[in-house]
């Protein structure tokens, strides 16, 4: 698996054509019979752990990630086609780290790279979402089949300083045609 490519360089639409071109494996049509835990855990930091130890090779992480699954009663699941293992996660199994915006207002248009190296642009489809929590704000971006990133303070940061010099009516962004609103 090649290394993701580096954000800085890449453009809104490098990366919605990344995004479009990243054909990730069908695991919404698994359905194995469960086969045990999986001995592993997602930080809330983002980091990955087996057995207690952190995963460090970033391409086993990514392979893993692409075979992460949401259950219906809100579980996490590591699955293929002759596999099921359960995984825990603190939060949320994928951390924002970095956002790149382009436009202003209603044209703007904000991309996240994950710790992963995934790349999701917010949208109708991908939206952002800020749940308000005894330690404050936690804002989520929506990756793909009821998972989320945790999106990191920094890229918080960013993102409450463009919500908050914008001329809307509350406080919020706006990406790829939809506004979503900073409180929760």
């Amino acid at each position: 698996m090649a290394p993701p490519p580096d954000f800085d360089t890449l453009t809104i639409a490098d990366i919605a054509r990344l995004a479009d071109g990243d054909r990730l494996p069908p695991v919404e049509r698994w359905n194995p019979a469960h086969c045990g835990d999986s001995e592993m855990r997602i930080a809330r930091d983002g980091t990955w752990y087996h057995q207690g130890a952190p995963i460090t090779r970033p391409a086993m992480v990514r392979a893993f990630s692409r075979i992460l699954r949401r259950e219906s009663d809100g579980g996490y699941v590591l699955v293929t086609p002759v596999e099921k293992l359960d995984i825990a996660v603190e939060d949320a199994p994928f951390v924002a780290v970095e956002m790149k915006a382009e436009g202003e207002g209603r044209d703007a248009t904000l991309a996240f790279r994950l710790n992963t190296g995934e790349l999701v642009t917010a949208s109708a489809t991908h939206p952002l979402r800020f749940a308000e929590q005894a330690d404050g704000p936690h804002p989520y971006l929506h990756v793909r089949g009821g998972l989320e990133a945790l999106i990191a303070r920094p890229v918080y940061y960013e993102l409450a300083e463009r919500a908050l010099a914008g001329d809307d009516a509350g406080p919020g962004v706006w990406s790829a045609g939809t506004f979503f609103a900073l409180q929760a």
